[in-house]
Formats: C-alpha cells, structure tokens, sequence
C-alpha cells in the first residue's frame, strides 16, 4: 500500500530584505511519517515552519496540506490552517504556568473554547477520557494536578506536546525538542515522538545529533532555504556536501 503526500511544498520562495531565507523549496511528507530537518543556523528551518503555519507567506511557490487533493494553505490565515490540524510547538515551551497539567490539557482539547468558558463550564466524560489518555501518553498523568509552571523543563515540553495532541492536530511541527534537556528527557521525548508516529505526521527540527539518530528515519538537511540532502541520517552524515556546508569539513 503506497504512502499518501499530507504536506507538499513546491517551488517555494520567501526573502526578507533581499535575503533568500526559503529558495526553491521541495519537500514532501508522507501521511504518518516521523521527518527530522537539519541544517545550520541560517538553514530556513524555522522560515519553513512559519510558511507552513502562516506566520509568514511565500513570494512565490505553493504548499498543499492534506491527503487527497489536499488544500492550498499558501495564502490561509494562522487560525484558518490551526483548524486544519497543523500544530507546532515552539522551543521555549508556552503553557498556561497558573493552571493545573490538567488544565491545559482541557484548554487544548478541540473546538472553540475560551479561558473562563473551558474552565468553569461542566465538563463531559468523554472530555474527561479523552483529557486522561492524553496525559498518559505524554506520561504527566501522576502531574495532572500540579500547577504546570512546577513542572521540569522537559515535563513543560511534553505537556506542550499534549496540548497539540488534545487539539488533535494531524501534523505537529516540533521545534527543538531536546533543547535544555536533561539526557534522560532527551531519550524519553525521543520514545515519545517514535510512539506517536503514524497516529500523527511529525516534522522535527534539531541540532543534537544523537537525537536525531534516535528518532529520523528519514532526515531532510536544509542548507541556504534549499532541500541540500534527504535519506537516512548515515546517508547525509555521509555526503561530502552535507559534511562540508553542515559539518563543516570534508571528507576525513
């Protein structure tokens, strides 16, 4: 059975100041799949993110997102393509630090729901099923009651993760994960974007590099706003032209 496209960027152009920050991008995601994306600073990995989100717009090219025919989200405001199910978590974790784990989780679930309406209108059980099987799979359910600002670095960034995951997003884009980890936070996050992978599709940015090996399957490296390299992550580690324009040296 053959895989299905869910996010296609093509021909995607985008400067700022007559820096190309995205030139001529082609990048395709497969429905379900984990894909990392590497590159130096300067590389285009967050512009990519913001195109895709619509905090910023390409000047030119397209990117199509869903399966089928997909939608173009090229033009589409930031609340039009959240609905759609695209959901990123930044590298500095944003969550509401005054209310409980549990409460953020309910602030994420889908739907329109403000502050004061979510927290003090009766809550059904299926929100409440759902709410839990969210914290078990991001393993803060023994923290549901904590103040979420209590939480450890990697407990804020995994949180993070469930809110996305409650606003059941089809496509979360994931910015720097282990960054400020501890090494056991680092694995634990690793398992837990493994685990989620192929209920969800999956876009990783990072720089650590034993990371990245024990989550890419497949590595995307971006070099000047343009798809360098893709295959396994000893495929690029591999290429002369990664090593030269990431690693910075040639062959050894």
């Amino acid at each position: 059975m053959s895989s299905q496209v869910i996010l296609a960027a093509e021909g995607v152009h985008k400067s700022f100041d007559g820096f190309k920050a995205i030139n001529d991008l082609n990048f395709y995601l497969d429905e379900g799949e984990l894909r990392t994306v590497i590159g130096p600073n300067g590389a285009g990995k967050s512009t990519f993110l913001d195109l895709i989100t619509g905090r910023t717009r390409p000047d030119s090219g397209k990117i199509v997102f869903g399966t089928g025919p997909g939608e173009e989200i090229t033009s589409r405001k930031e609340y039009e393509i959240y609905r759609l199910g695209i959901g990123r978590k930044f590298q500095t974790p944003s969550v509401f630090s005054e209310h409980s784990v549990f409460d953020n989780i309910l602030l994420g679930l889908k739907g329109p729901r403000g502050v004061f309406r979510t927290l003090f209108s009766k809550m059904g059980s299926a929100e409440q099923d759902r709410i839990e099987d969210v914290l078990k799979t991001v393993g803060l359910f023994d923290k549901r009651r904590d103040r979420a600002g209590s939480l450890a670095h990697g407990q804020k960034q995994w949180l993070e993760i469930g809110m996305l995951l409650a606003q059941e997003a089809k496509l979360l884009l994931v910015d720097e994960p282990a960054a400020g980890m501890t090494d056991e936070e680092t694995h634990k996050t690793g398992e837990l974007l493994l685990r989620l992978a192929g209920q969800h599709s999956i876009i990783v940015i990072e720089h650590d590099m034993v990371f990245v090996r024990q989550i890419a399957r497949k590595v995307t490296v971006l070099h000047q706003g343009h798809v360098l390299c893709e295959g396994s992550v000893d495929d690029v580690q591999n290429d002369p032209e990664v090593r030269r324009v990431y690693l910075g040296r040639g062959k050894s």
